[in-house]
């Protein structure tokens, strides 16, 4: 048979069935303990299934769903992003090894990067977020770790994982994506060779703005149950108690079967978005990898697995930070808030909220200036969003 696509994937890859009722949806696993009758009960990839802060039968599912969505074998979801990405970077390091990461990422990414060089000794190699950059900073300093977003948070560069992955190969150490951005519909980076693929659950495979959630997809089922270091990464979200729960993952188990349409139609409406706001009057520069004028549409459109480009625009205003909380205060659809990915669109301000951790001087740098503002394209209809963004704007 052959390799089913996305949508199918998603509705159906939880794998659950109980002959008794003849149920195929799986059910909230609302249990802290599991019976032990003198021998101990097994999960399908061999861990004890004997207390939920260390394994669940919904949290399972979920699991199950985004590992093969990814390409992967094996993942593990935990409470939040961050707390994927932190028993991740724990696990695979220690002290005196590098970590190479852009200056472009997450703000509590960068916080824990930093944290991790301050507490344990690693030693960080903070690049520029283009390819060529962050392949000669890889070959350069062999580091044992690179970490990088495929869609960068909030400027929109498009990495190519192809390239960071090959070099990654030639001095043997591990990549991680995180996939955020992109979605696995855009882009599976085990596929393109990297190690991890990372995902904020609390963002698009969520959906609905009401679930906070991680995972850590793997491209080899030993990188989550095989010690490294004395833990395996399986051993470390159990000790540092950081598993999702598991009515937030039968949420998100419901979030994922409408991926694909939720997802493809925000793309499409942020590439109209983008196109309108190329052409405002008041709007001085827009960064969107689906423009022809985006230095990084060739990248997606050569690592992309369908044309799409995400469903996240960002642009500056042209009379600085003043007009661009005007924007804001002045929005009626579109909500001003952090975060991205749900039915709502959402309008943030980076400066103030993901971006405050990069030193200012280099923000400039980037373009995350006081003028830069950073739309979450939702699934209302995309003629209302251009009204209102038009109407705040003037």
């Amino acid at each position: 048979m052959r390799e089913l696509r996305d949508s199918t994937i998603a509705v159906h890859a939880h794998e659950f069935y109980d002959e008794k009722y003849g149920v195929f949806i799986p059910p909230i696993f609302l249990t802290t303990i599991f019976e032990q009758r003198g021998e101990t009960l097994l999960t399908d990839r061999g861990t004890e299934l004997k207390y939920s802060r260390e394994e669940n039968p919904t949290v399972r599912c979920l699991e199950r769903v985004l590992a093969t969505l990814e390409h992967g074998a094996d993942s593990l979801a935990f409470n939040s992003g961050m707390s994927a990405i932190s028993a991740t970077l724990i696990h695979l390091l220690k002290g005196n090894m590098k970590l190479l990461v852009p200056i472009e990422v997450y703000g509590s990414t960068l916080q824990l990067v930093q944290a991790l060089e301050s507490k344990l000794g690693v030693k960080n190699v903070i690049s520029w977020p283009e390819t060529q950059d962050i392949v000669q900073n890889i070959i350069e300093e062999r580091p044992d770790v690179v970490f990088v977003e495929s869609i960068t948070n909030p400027t929109l560069r498009v990495i190519d994982v192809v390239e960071a992955a090959k070099a990654c190969r030639e001095v043997e150490c591990s990549l991680i994506v995180d996939n955020t951005f992109a979605t696995p519909l855009l882009v599976n980076p085990l596929k393109l060779g990297s190690r991890y693929v990372i995902h904020s659950l609390t963002k698009y495979l969520g959906g609905h703005n009401d679930v906070v959630g991680g995972v850590v997809v793997a491209k080899d089922a030993k990188d989550v149950t095989e010690p490294r270091n004395g833990l395996s990464l399986w051993d470390w979200r159990r000790i540092l108690g950081g598993i999702m729960q598991p009515f937030e993952a039968y949420l998100t188990l419901r979030g994922v079967k409408t991926l694909e349409p939720r997802f493809l139609k925000a793309c499409s409406s942020a590439r109209e978005i983008a196109e309108f706001l190329s052409e405002h009057p008041k709007v001085e520069r827009v960064y969107y990898p689906g423009l022809a004028s985006s230095p990084y549409k060739s990248t997606a459109d050569r690592i992309f697995k369908v044309k799409a480009y995400g469903a996240v625009v960002s642009f500056t205003v042209k009379e600085g930070r003043q007009h661009a909380i005007r924007v804001l205060k002045r929005l009626r659809l579109i909500r001003p808030s952090p975060s991205l990915g749900g039915a709502e669109s959402l309008m943030t301000y980076p400066v103030i909220s993901a971006s405050k951790s990069i030193p200012e001087t280099v923000r400039v740098k980037l373009g995350i200036t006081d003028s830069l503002l950073r739309l979450s394209v939702g699934l209302e209809d995309v003629q209302d969003l251009i009204e209102d963004l038009d109407r705040a704007l003037k």
